[in-house]
């Protein structure tokens, strides 16, 4: 019960010197009475529903902020970093989002169609080439985070650094990505089912999966915190135990007692296809390891501590791909040859029984053991379906907030939830009842896919390139990166290299979409592989001359680079950062190596 009795004695024992006192006193006793019969309202029959349904009305935020004087802009730059979206993600949310969060499909089942057309070689050259990458992008991403810790992180950064239209386009780019990501990954989800049973209609899995992450992301950040803390570790675990048994094999410890050694990269070799079978290999990496960028995302925007949680995030990068991934590749390019027929048999490009893992366990001929290892790729791919639904509502709040898109995804609720844009994601998820083991449909779905089938690498290019613009804005209004909580490590250097590794990954698709492997050229395969450079374009140049904004990049001179900062007075912020480098060089050899990487 609230103590109605003491809000109505501080309301009275207030000073009544200028009746400020009187009435904030007033608002804490209203507030009070509303409590108490929300309170009893819950003791009723229909208080849960009642508390239920109210959490869904709009979270009143006071408008306190004055506007006068600011550019448009500016003032966009302010709502966004006030948006009341709940800071509920703990620190090894944080962590479990950025090593596992999106750890799926492209992981435990794309790898089989990269093995299969660039054998074991290109899948560890592909996969390190694209990590490193990723590294160097995640780093620019946790500058800019740090300093800017605003939901929507780099979708917002386009707009700021680079250009409105580009913005634009990014941003669409993105919430497509996901608004598609969420069917492909249910129905992937409902295939793995039927390992054990095809005979079972695929819809009913369907439902059953569609319904739970709706049901999921309803609980806001937290349940997707929780959701991913522990589909990570499940992940985590399983990957562990098949390095284990992936050594126990290739010693020869199997049930056959076989030794396998590294016979499979001298027969059948390890290169498939010759160069091009590398250039394929790119894209497949650059599918698996997106989303990796949402992590910041999350950390940025609803985390406890941003200046935190973000550079954990970053660090855990490193972590993710050469542990994960490529130690993974490396195993399954030793125990799986690329020319193996189970490779040669998907139904569909979600059909667990190509993954490399599946095939390498089934050729030792343990029994029982394939059964558990697509348990985990099931619990996987829901875990990225998870994922795309955050990601797109937080997307499109993010959009409606910088007038990107309709002001109604802009919505939050009382629980700190982008209602709207959840909403949106829901129905477009519907698609997730196209079957994928129907021809017709399955191509519909292609095509779908398609449109978003590039939007990892433009996103990647464009947050290196905004952190080059936001160290450009520095220096040409003469400040430098002491007034900065986290510096990225790579440098820049690291924004180039990642901006050219991007180009080089699009030109190489470009090629094999023109000229595809052991297939003649057609418009058809053409645009299935590149039909999303073209969704870009047109968003661009659609923006372009709706807003008649002909300029293509912005000055660095005119950015602002103030407005939104978490850190507002500079000089504390220089001495906090100051006395934490000297507690850690304090700190013990083992504990400064352990902070570095972790």
């Amino acid at each position: 019960m609230i103590d109605i009795e003491n809000a109505e004695t501080e309301k009275s024992g207030q000073s009544t010197g200028d009746g400020t006192e009187v009435e904030n006193a007033a608002s804490v006793f209203s507030a009070s009475v509303e409590s108490a019969q929300d309170g009893n309202s819950a003791n009723g029959k229909s208080g849960w529903f009642h508390n239920f349904v109210d959490s869904f009305r709009e979270m009143e935020i006071p408008e306190e902020t004055n506007y006068e004087g600011l550019t448009q802009l500016e003032i966009t730059n302010l709502k966004v970093a006030q948006s009341p979206l709940s800071r509920a993600l703990k620190p090894r949310h944080v962590k479990a989002i950025a090593v596992g969060g999106c750890i799926g499909s492209g992981l435990f089942i794309g790898t089989g169609t990269a093995l299969r057309t660039g054998g074991p070689a290109s899948l560890l050259i592909g996969w390190a080439i694209t990590g490193s990458m990723l590294y160097c992008v995640m780093n620019d991403l946790g500058e800019l985070a740090v300093e800017f810790p605003v939901p929507g992180a780099f979708l917002t950064y386009n707009v700021r650094f680079i250009d409105s239209s580009w913005g634009f386009a990014m941003a669409w780019n993105y919430c497509l990505m996901w608004l598609i990501v969420l069917p492909f990954e249910i129905i992937a989800t409902s295939l793995t089912v039927q390992y054990w049973n095809s005979d079972i209609n695929s819809d009913a899995w369907v439902v059953i999966f569609y319904v739970f992450i709706c049901v999921l992301n309803l609980f806001g950040a937290k349940g997707y915190g929780e959701a991913e803390f522990i589909a990570s570790s499940v992940k985590f675990l399983a990957i562990v135990g098949f390095f284990i048994l992936s050594i126990v094999l290739i010693s020869g410890g199997g049930p056959n007692h076989d030794y396998i050694g590294v016979q499979y990269w001298h027969d059948p070799g390890a290169f498939a296809d010759g160069f091009k079978g590398l250039c394929s290999v790119f894209v497949t990496a650059a599918y698996s390891l997106a989303g990796t960028e949402l992590s910041a995302l999350a950390a940025a925007g609803e985390s406890e501590n941003p200046r935190k949680t973000v550079p954990s995030a970053i660090k855990q990068v490193f972590w993710r791909v050469t542990f994960f991934y490529l130690t993974s590749l490396m195993f399954i390019g030793f125990l799986v040859p690329y020319n193996d027929l189970s490779l040669f048999g998907a139904t569909s490009s979600a059909d667990a029984n190509t993954s490399p893992f599946v095939i390498a366990i089934k050729n030792a001929g343990i029994k029982g053991l394939p059964s558990v290892m697509n348990v985990v790729i099931m619990i996987s791919v829901l875990s990225v379906g998870n994922a795309a639904t955050y990601g797109c509502s937080r997307t499109l709040c993010s959009m409606a907030t910088q007038g990107l898109a309709p002001k109604i995804f802009s919505y939050i609720d009382r629980r700190g939830r982008p209602i709207f844009g959840f909403l949106a994601s829901a129905i477009v998820g519907l698609l997730c009842f196209i079957s994928a083991n129907k021809t017709d449909e399955a191509l519909a779905f292609t095509w779908l896919l398609a449109i978003s089938g590039l939007s990892a690498l433009f996103t990647w290019g464009s947050i290196s390139f905004s952190r080059i613009q936001f160290r450009r804005a520095l220096k040409a209004q003469g400040r430098d990166v002491s007034e900065l909580s986290f510096v990225s490590r790579t440098g820049l250097l690291g924004s180039i290299y990642a901006i050219i590794i991007n180009i080089l990954v699009l030109a190489a698709q470009f090629w094999i979409a023109l000229f595809p492997i052991d297939d003649p050229p057609s418009a058809n395969t053409f645009f299935e592989n590149y039909l999303s450079f073209v969704v870009i374009i047109v968003f661009y140049v659609g923006h372009k001359l709706y807003t008649r904004n002909w300029k293509l990049i912005l000055n660095p001179a005119e950015i602002d680079i103030d407005t939104g900062r978490r850190e507002v007075d500079l000089e504390l912020m220089k001495q906090e950062a100051q006395e934490d480098k000297e507690r850690l060089a304090s700190k013990p050899l083992y504990y400064r190596i352990y902070h570095y990487w972790c």
